[in-house]
């Protein structure tokens, strides 16, 4: 089933990841993940609006330290968490990584 949701993802066809898993984390990663969750394919949310949506608006730096410990970056889109200035900061993949999944995304989001 993994493999098969992997395909679907890069196909294009999958948009969003139907896969069971469990997580363990702090409070706050966990609501970090949560509202990471929340992004939509191919849309971006600042790490700035994550902390916001949290009800923690002065902790971007913390979100993205929760992000950078997320073990499972495609069921839980961290890659669609970017800078406030629009920019690609951090991704445990690589910058090169999370821009490929966003492009990969923007080209796939109208079907």
């Amino acid at each position: 089933r993994i493999k098969e949701e992997l395909d679907a993802f890069f196909a294009g066809t999958l948009k969003e990841f139907s896969l069971p898993y469990k997580v363990d984390g702090s409070e706050f990663e966990l609501q970090v993940w949560n509202a990471t969750k929340t992004i939509p394919y191919g849309k971006t949310m600042s790490y700035a609006d994550i902390a916001a949506q949290i009800g923690n608006p002065d902790a971007s730096r913390a979100v993205g330290s929760a992000l950078g410990k997320n073990l499972l970056p495609l069921l839980i889109p961290c890659h669609r968490v970017i800078g406030s200035d629009g920019e690609l900061h951090g991704f445990a993949g690589g910058v090169e990584v999370k821009k490929f999944l966003l492009e990969h995304e923007a080209k796939f989001k109208g079907n």
